[in-house]
């Protein structure tokens, strides 16, 4: 095979948890006056940290970002995703396949708090493919458009970069996949919370798919 190891995105990738985060997050946005749909909001956030943005929502609410406003978050957020958080419609397969076809050489390397994408992975029943290899860029120096995560990831399972694929959804995550040498493919299905393959495409990402159906055959 091409690659030594595949490095997957959580949110949006695994999990179809993009709608839920962000409906709370425009919710705690509006009781601050700043007034978006779900769509606006998941335009300017997804892929993003939401304690990065913190200049970005005080410039647009005129109040701070403080550790209590985004401990609230997180609980209201941990709330929602427990209620109803999904896998992505053939990621569950996806992973099962990839985790036998590599010989458990797969990570997860996620944007997100460790406690979120352990919290879904439980959920979702991806657990036993990702155990013991999730990476969260709240843990490195710098999260994702930065490559540390990945680089992290792929140190962990003791692979070059260079021979690890990576699979992502969004810009952010793509220029963090190539910024970490890797080939990177966009996930890009037409359902809200995707990056457009143009756009997945201009910020670096080598292959574009639609359906987790057709990432075990691309990887393989």
């Amino acid at each position: 095979m091409k690659f030594e190891a595949v490095l997957f995105d959580c949110d949006g990738v695994l999990v179809d948890s993009e709608p839920i985060t962000n409906g709370v997050l425009r919710d705690m946005l509006a009781e601050r006056g700043w007034v978006l749909t779900v769509q606006e909001c998941m335009r300017l956030f997804v892929g993003k940290a939401v304690k990065d943005e913190s200049a970005l929502i005080e410039a647009h609410t005129g109040q701070p970002v403080t550790e209590a406003w985004l401990a609230s978050f997180r609980e209201r957020r941990n709330v929602r995703l427990v209620e109803r958080v999904t896998p992505i419609p053939g990621a569950l397969q996806a992973a099962a396949a990839i985790y036998a076809l590599y010989g458990g050489r797969i990570a997860c390397a996620s944007g997100a708090d460790r406690y979120k994408v352990e919290l879904q992975m439980d959920k979702c029943g991806l657990m036993p493919y990702f155990r013991g290899r999730i990476f969260s860029g709240h843990e490195t120096p710098r999260s994702k458009p930065w490559p540390d995560v990945y680089l992290a990831a792929a140190a962990a399972l003791g692979v070059d970069p260079a021979r690890c694929a990576v699979v992502e959804d969004t810009v952010t995550g793509v220029m963090a996949g190539v910024d970490a040498g890797a080939t990177v493919f966009g996930y890009s299905p037409p359902e809200a919370g995707h990056d457009a393959p143009g756009q997945l495409r201009q910020a670096g990402a080598v292959h574009i798919f639609t359906s987790m159906d057709d990432l075990v055959a691309l990887l393989a």
